[in-house]
Protein backbone atom coordinates (compact mmCIF):
# COMPACT_ATOMS: atom_id res chain seq x y z
CA UNK A 1 0.00 0.00 0.00
CA UNK A 2 2.93 2.52 1.12
CA UNK A 3 4.73 1.55 -2.24
CA UNK A 4 1.44 2.39 -4.31
CA UNK A 5 1.14 5.58 -2.71
CA UNK A 6 4.58 6.72 -3.06
CA UNK A 7 4.39 5.70 -6.73
CA UNK A 8 1.48 8.01 -7.02
CA UNK A 9 3.15 10.64 -5.71
CA UNK A 10 5.83 10.31 -8.15
CA UNK A 11 3.00 10.21 -10.91
CA UNK A 12 1.63 13.18 -9.45
CA UNK A 13 4.91 15.60 -9.61
CA UNK A 14 5.82 14.44 -12.35
CA UNK A 15 2.78 15.87 -14.36
CA UNK A 16 2.34 18.77 -12.16
CA UNK A 17 6.41 19.94 -12.29
CA UNK A 18 6.64 19.27 -15.96
CA UNK A 19 8.52 22.13 -17.51
CA UNK A 20 5.84 25.36 -18.67
CA UNK A 21 7.47 26.77 -21.65
CA UNK A 22 8.46 30.72 -20.94
CA UNK A 23 6.00 33.57 -21.46
CA UNK A 24 7.07 36.54 -23.78
CA UNK A 25 4.76 39.63 -24.12
CA UNK A 26 4.35 40.20 -27.71
CA UNK A 27 4.93 44.08 -27.82
CA UNK A 28 5.41 43.87 -24.28
CA UNK A 29 2.10 43.42 -22.11
CA UNK A 30 0.15 46.24 -24.08
CA UNK A 31 -4.10 44.40 -23.26
CA UNK A 32 -3.74 46.45 -20.13
CA UNK A 33 -4.95 49.79 -18.60
CA UNK A 34 -1.80 52.78 -19.64
CA UNK A 35 -0.32 50.74 -21.83
CA UNK A 36 0.66 50.97 -25.72
CA UNK A 37 2.55 48.16 -28.29
CA UNK A 38 6.07 48.82 -28.12
CA UNK A 39 5.31 51.55 -24.93
CA UNK A 40 8.21 52.10 -22.26
CA UNK A 41 4.87 51.32 -19.63
CA UNK A 42 4.42 48.25 -22.05
CA UNK A 43 7.61 46.46 -20.65
CA UNK A 44 7.47 47.64 -17.46
CA UNK A 45 3.87 45.83 -16.99
CA UNK A 46 5.59 43.28 -18.67
CA UNK A 47 7.91 42.62 -15.87
CA UNK A 48 5.51 43.96 -13.33
CA UNK A 49 3.47 41.08 -14.08
CA UNK A 50 6.34 38.25 -14.39
CA UNK A 51 6.99 38.00 -17.76
CA UNK A 52 9.64 35.87 -18.64
CA UNK A 53 10.69 38.10 -21.72
CA UNK A 54 9.43 40.99 -23.53
CA UNK A 55 9.45 41.37 -27.04
CA UNK A 56 9.76 44.84 -29.15
CA UNK A 57 10.44 45.92 -32.22
CA UNK A 58 13.06 48.37 -33.95
CA UNK A 59 13.21 50.29 -36.70
CA UNK A 60 16.24 52.86 -38.23
CA UNK A 61 15.59 56.42 -38.78
CA UNK A 62 17.18 57.98 -42.18
CA UNK A 63 19.35 59.98 -39.37
CA UNK A 64 20.61 56.93 -37.84
CA UNK A 65 18.44 56.94 -34.75
CA UNK A 66 17.03 53.70 -33.55
CA UNK A 67 13.35 53.57 -32.95
CA UNK A 68 10.68 51.48 -30.76
CA UNK A 69 7.86 50.55 -32.90
CA UNK A 70 6.24 48.23 -34.68
CA UNK A 71 4.94 48.99 -38.68
CA UNK A 72 7.01 50.64 -41.44
CA UNK A 73 4.74 53.67 -41.10
CA UNK A 74 3.10 55.90 -38.57
CA UNK A 75 0.77 58.72 -39.13
CA UNK A 76 1.88 57.87 -42.91
CA UNK A 77 5.18 58.69 -42.55
CA UNK A 78 8.10 55.88 -43.62
CA UNK A 79 10.66 55.48 -40.05
CA UNK A 80 12.97 54.88 -42.44
CA UNK A 81 12.77 57.59 -45.15
CA UNK A 82 12.68 60.27 -42.28
CA UNK A 83 14.25 61.96 -39.30
CA UNK A 84 14.07 61.25 -35.69
CA UNK A 85 13.04 65.31 -35.30
CA UNK A 86 10.32 64.36 -37.37
CA UNK A 87 9.02 61.58 -35.22
CA UNK A 88 10.08 62.54 -31.51
CA UNK A 89 6.48 64.66 -31.39
CA UNK A 90 4.51 61.73 -32.44
CA UNK A 91 2.70 59.97 -29.18
CA UNK A 92 1.34 56.53 -28.38
CA UNK A 93 -1.93 55.70 -27.81
CA UNK A 94 -0.90 55.80 -23.95
CA UNK A 95 0.47 59.59 -24.31
CA UNK A 96 4.36 58.64 -24.46
CA UNK A 97 6.36 59.81 -27.33
CA UNK A 98 7.49 56.49 -29.40
CA UNK A 99 11.14 55.58 -27.52
CA UNK A 100 14.47 55.64 -28.83
CA UNK A 101 15.95 52.38 -28.81
CA UNK A 102 18.52 53.95 -25.63
CA UNK A 103 15.14 55.20 -23.83
CA UNK A 104 13.86 51.79 -24.46
CA UNK A 105 16.90 50.00 -23.05
CA UNK A 106 17.88 52.31 -20.30
CA UNK A 107 14.41 51.77 -18.92
CA UNK A 108 14.87 48.09 -19.18
CA UNK A 109 17.86 48.39 -16.57
CA UNK A 110 15.80 48.75 -14.33
CA UNK A 111 13.56 45.52 -14.56
CA UNK A 112 16.93 42.93 -14.63
CA UNK A 113 14.38 39.98 -14.13
CA UNK A 114 12.20 40.35 -18.08
CA UNK A 115 14.59 39.33 -20.41
CA UNK A 116 14.61 42.11 -23.74
CA UNK A 117 13.51 39.65 -27.14
CA UNK A 118 14.94 42.60 -29.55
CA UNK A 119 13.44 42.19 -33.21
CA UNK A 120 15.11 43.81 -35.42
CA UNK A 121 12.75 45.28 -38.46
CA UNK A 122 13.65 44.02 -42.19
CA UNK A 123 15.22 47.26 -43.84
CA UNK A 124 14.57 47.91 -47.21
CA UNK A 125 18.31 46.69 -47.85
CA UNK A 126 21.33 44.79 -46.62
CA UNK A 127 23.30 48.04 -46.03
CA UNK A 128 20.20 49.32 -43.82
CA UNK A 129 19.90 45.59 -42.09
CA UNK A 130 23.65 46.17 -41.46
CA UNK A 131 23.26 49.25 -40.26
CA UNK A 132 20.58 48.64 -37.53
CA UNK A 133 22.37 45.08 -36.27
CA UNK A 134 25.84 46.93 -35.08
CA UNK A 135 23.78 49.88 -33.73
CA UNK A 136 22.03 47.79 -32.05
CA UNK A 137 24.47 45.31 -30.74
CA UNK A 138 26.43 48.54 -29.54
CA UNK A 139 24.20 49.77 -27.60
CA UNK A 140 23.43 46.46 -25.92
CA UNK A 141 26.78 46.17 -25.02
CA UNK A 142 27.18 49.73 -23.72
CA UNK A 143 24.56 49.44 -21.74
CA UNK A 144 25.79 46.14 -20.28
CA UNK A 145 22.49 44.03 -21.27
CA UNK A 146 24.18 41.22 -23.59
CA UNK A 147 23.21 38.20 -21.40
CA UNK A 148 19.82 39.03 -21.11
CA UNK A 149 19.08 39.86 -24.95
CA UNK A 150 18.06 37.70 -27.25
CA UNK A 151 17.55 38.76 -30.95
CA UNK A 152 15.02 38.20 -33.27
CA UNK A 153 14.82 38.93 -36.90
CA UNK A 154 12.60 38.34 -40.13
CA UNK A 155 15.68 39.21 -41.79
CA UNK A 156 18.26 36.43 -42.61
CA UNK A 157 21.11 39.65 -43.17
CA UNK A 158 20.34 41.10 -39.46
CA UNK A 159 20.82 38.03 -37.81
CA UNK A 160 23.80 37.23 -39.97
CA UNK A 161 25.65 40.01 -38.96
CA UNK A 162 24.06 40.25 -35.37
CA UNK A 163 26.21 36.60 -34.90
CA UNK A 164 29.19 37.99 -36.35
CA UNK A 165 29.15 40.79 -33.82
CA UNK A 166 27.89 38.77 -30.89
CA UNK A 167 28.73 35.24 -31.60
CA UNK A 168 27.54 34.19 -27.74
CA UNK A 169 24.01 35.87 -28.28
CA UNK A 170 21.25 33.36 -28.87
CA UNK A 171 19.81 35.20 -32.53
CA UNK A 172 16.60 33.59 -33.85
CA UNK A 173 14.83 33.22 -37.30
CA UNK A 174 11.32 34.65 -37.77
CA UNK A 175 10.26 33.88 -41.35
CA UNK A 176 9.78 30.17 -41.05
CA UNK A 177 11.29 29.44 -44.67
CA UNK A 178 14.24 27.67 -42.96
CA UNK A 179 14.46 23.86 -41.64
CA UNK A 180 15.90 23.34 -38.17
CA UNK A 181 18.72 22.11 -40.20
CA UNK A 182 19.10 24.83 -41.73
CA UNK A 183 19.23 27.27 -39.03
CA UNK A 184 21.50 25.47 -36.80
CA UNK A 185 24.43 25.03 -40.08
CA UNK A 186 23.86 28.92 -39.81
CA UNK A 187 25.13 29.10 -36.55
CA UNK A 188 22.10 30.45 -34.98
CA UNK A 189 20.30 28.96 -31.92
CA UNK A 190 16.89 28.85 -32.06
CA UNK A 191 13.57 29.14 -34.39
CA UNK A 192 11.08 31.87 -34.00
CA UNK A 193 7.96 30.97 -36.36
CA UNK A 194 4.11 31.12 -36.74
CA UNK A 195 2.19 28.62 -34.89
CA UNK A 196 1.06 28.22 -38.83
CA UNK A 197 3.99 27.18 -39.37
CA UNK A 198 4.56 24.48 -36.85
CA UNK A 199 1.16 23.15 -38.17
CA UNK A 200 2.42 23.14 -41.42
CA UNK A 201 5.60 21.00 -40.42
CA UNK A 202 4.20 19.82 -36.74
CA UNK A 203 7.87 17.32 -36.45
CA UNK A 204 10.02 20.75 -36.38
CA UNK A 205 9.74 21.61 -32.97
CA UNK A 206 11.36 18.51 -31.83
CA UNK A 207 13.78 18.47 -34.99
CA UNK A 208 15.15 21.82 -33.61
CA UNK A 209 14.81 20.26 -29.97
CA UNK A 210 17.23 17.47 -31.18
CA UNK A 211 19.80 19.77 -32.79
CA UNK A 212 20.24 21.43 -29.44
CA UNK A 213 17.73 24.44 -30.68
CA UNK A 214 15.54 26.66 -28.86
CA UNK A 215 11.83 27.27 -29.90
CA UNK A 216 9.47 29.62 -29.72
CA UNK A 217 5.92 29.74 -31.19
CA UNK A 218 3.95 33.16 -31.81
CA UNK A 219 1.67 35.12 -31.60
CA UNK A 220 -0.72 33.14 -29.49
CA UNK A 221 -3.36 34.28 -27.93
CA UNK A 222 -6.83 32.85 -26.01
CA UNK A 223 -6.65 30.32 -23.44
CA UNK A 224 -7.29 27.35 -25.40
CA UNK A 225 -4.54 28.03 -27.77
CA UNK A 226 -2.23 29.10 -25.25
CA UNK A 227 -3.08 25.58 -23.61
CA UNK A 228 -2.44 23.65 -27.09
CA UNK A 229 1.14 25.42 -27.38
CA UNK A 230 1.60 24.92 -23.73
CA UNK A 231 1.13 21.22 -23.91
CA UNK A 232 2.70 20.60 -27.45
CA UNK A 233 6.17 19.06 -26.95
CA UNK A 234 9.57 20.92 -28.02
CA UNK A 235 8.27 24.34 -27.51
CA UNK A 236 10.47 26.49 -25.39
CA UNK A 237 8.92 29.64 -25.40
CA UNK A 238 5.58 30.95 -26.04
CA UNK A 239 4.84 34.93 -27.28
CA UNK A 240 1.50 36.39 -26.86
CA UNK A 241 -0.75 39.26 -26.54
CA UNK A 242 -2.64 37.71 -23.39
CA UNK A 243 0.66 36.75 -20.94
CA UNK A 244 -1.35 37.57 -18.20
CA UNK A 245 -3.74 34.53 -18.87
CA UNK A 246 -1.05 31.80 -19.20
CA UNK A 247 1.04 33.56 -15.87
CA UNK A 248 -2.34 33.17 -14.17
CA UNK A 249 -2.46 29.13 -14.62
CA UNK A 250 0.85 28.75 -13.47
Amino acid sequence: MQRNLISLLFVFCGLTCLAQPHIVAHRGFWRTEGSAQNSIASFQKAAEIGCWGSEFDVWLTADGVPVVFHDATVEGIRIEDTTYATLMNIRLKNGEFIPTLQQYLTEALRWPQCRLIFEIKPHRNAKRDNMISELSVELVNMLGLADRTDYISFSKQACKRVHELAPKAKVAFLNGDLTPQEVKDLGWTGIDYNAKTFEKHPEWPEEAKKLGLEVNVWTVDGEEELRRWAETKGIDIITTNDPDKMLNRK
